[in-house]
């Protein structure tokens, strides 16, 4: 393994992964088959980016926040998470390996910071899959009643979240439906995750075009009713709605061609997400006055209000699509992420192993199914949502000051994507997430330090002890000294391999 310019730290916890050289089409260093092309990621990206939130959130935003201006908060929100969307592009075509944001920062700022990522990042994308779970679950009971179809009341619902309520049980088996369908293999999963996404764009779309037909230009006067603070604040709210790209990120070593296709599918991804949901608020707060607006179902609503109540269920079927995608995605970004920190030695290298036949980490990919059912099937949404966003955000810092920080140590690496307006852009989606961190409920930072300290006590115990790159510190040279990982990147044009032979 070679490597130029040892800089960094060799041995310690802020020890270095060095760049990975560029890894082939065919079967990638872990094991894990390169089947996915740009479209392909692109869907996973769309998938984990647009959910039942364009139907509901931006309604809520109008009503309450920004009035027609939520057109402009999801114009603030969406630079906001372009330019960490940015720096994600830049990584993705120089590090294409699983892992994502806990990948990266192991290759620029150290061990311990990846894996407190990660390990924050297992925790988020876990109970994300649990949250859209059981929103999908409220869905499908409403169809299902409105069919005539009575269900016992003990699966309706999580213990607390209403008389006689015993377990969301379609939430919980929603869950493992996707853990099965995610050990299948990717080719398999990546191919209806394609079709769902179609579908629900198609839906979209729909919804748009027949609603443009019912707009009426004096709804959208006054434009700013609640100031331009208003529609900022609406950006705030309307941000976790416009990120699901670092999800698909991790599914680096089962792209063909990565370096080239990842950060075009993350730029495209984001692009067509945006104009989704442009489309989609102007129609919205044009077919009636923001303060008419039901925050509940506002599309649908505002269809019935013009006569239109089959798109109501139209909206319903797609917000259920929307919402598989979701599990999709995030539930393979959180068993990229398990089996990259597996595969570094920092968890058990048990759950670094793939199945022969469908050649997917197919262990950590059941423990989260099983893990997410459970917190889906007994915890309320509201619980259960707490635990998302600070691990996701934080990660975004993360990357896009590890983006600054390479492009100053090691300019001349070979990128196949610049992230453009260096050091400004990352700053942005650096001051942006930590404006939205500081907006978090105290429980929230509460749980986040109990299962920080829960991480720092593993990594103490466990993965310092049991690293790959730390062991390899203390292998002998040909002198008998300590050999030391290439703990940094290397200088010039040349860089080292990430973790063994490419």
């Amino acid at each position: 393994m070679s490597t130029v310019g040892r800089t960094g730290p060799r041995t310690g916890m802020f020890r270095r992964q060095p760049i990975t050289a560029v890894v082939g089409d065919g079967e990638s260093s872990g094991g894990l088959k390169r089947t996915l092309g740009l479209w392909q990621l692109t869907a996973i990206g769309l998938g984990a980016i647009i959910g039942a939130g364009i139907f509901s959130l931006a309604g809520t935003v109008a009503k309450g926040t920004a009035g027609p201006a939520v057109s402009l908060s999801f114009i603030i929100a969406g630079i906001a998470s372009a330019a960490a969307a940015l720096s994600y592009a830049e990584f993705a075509g120089l590090i294409p390996r699983s892992g994502s944001a806990y990948t990266y920062s192991y290759a620029v700022l150290g061990e311990v910071v990846a894996w407190l990522i990660g390990w924050d990042l297992l925790l988020e994308y876990t109970a994300i899959v649990a949250v859209v779970a059981i929103g999908i679950s409220g869905y499908f009971s409403f169809l299902l009643q409105g069919m005539g179809v009575d269900l016992p009341v003990w699966m309706l619902g999580a213990p607390g979240t209403g008389d006689g309520h015993r377990v969301d049980l379609f939430a919980a088996l929603l869950c493992l439906l996707i853990a099965w369908l995610l050990n299948r293999g990717m080719k398999t999963g990546a191919r209806v995750e394609t079709v769902l996404v179609f579908v629900k764009i198609a839906i979209v779309v729909a919804v748009v075009v027949v609603g443009a037909f019912f707009v009426n230009s004096g709804n959208l006067t006054p434009f700013l009713p609640y100031g331009f603070g208003g529609a900022v604040t609406g950006a705030a709210t309307v941000f976790f709605a416009v990120f699901g790209y670092d999800a698909m990120s991790t599914a680096a070593e089962e792209s063909k061609d990565a370096q080239r296709n990842l950060p075009k599918a993350i730029v495209l991804s984001l692009a067509i997400a945006m104009v989704l949901y442009l489309l989609a608020c102007a129609v919205l707060t044009g077919m009636q006055p923001y303060d008419q607006i039901d925050s509940q179902s506002p599309f649908s609503s505002a269809f019935k209000a013009v006569g239109l109540p089959v798109f109501a269920d139209i909206i319903a079927v797609g917000a259920i699509v929307g919402i598989l995608t979701v599990l999709f995605s995030f539930m393979l970004g959180a068993s990229r992420v398990w089996f990259a920190i597996s595969r570094d030695g920092l968890l058990p290298g048990y759950f670094a192993k793939v199945h022969p036949r469908t050649e997917v980490p197919h262990r950590p990919t059941w423990v989260i199914g099983v893990v997410s059912a459970g917190i889906a099937g007994l915890m309320p949404i509201a619980e259960a949502a707490e635990l998302t966003n600070i691990g996701i955000l934080l990660a975004f810092v993360v990357v896009s000051v590890a983006v600054i920080v390479l492009r100053y140590r090691s300019p001349h690496l070979p990128r196949t994507f610049r992230c453009p307006g260096m050091p400004f852009v990352p700053i942005v989606g650096i001051a942006f997430s930590l404006w939205l961190v500081a907006q978090l409920q105290p429980v929230t930072w509460l749980r986040f330090l109990v299962w920080f300290a829960l991480g720092l006590a593993v990594y103490g115990l466990y993965g310092y002890r049991h690293s790959k790159l730390g062991r390899a510190a203390q292998q002998p040279d040909a002198e008998g000294r300590p050999s030391g990982p290439a703990s940094a990147v290397g200088t010039g044009s040349d860089a080292g391999h990430y973790g063994g032979e490419a």
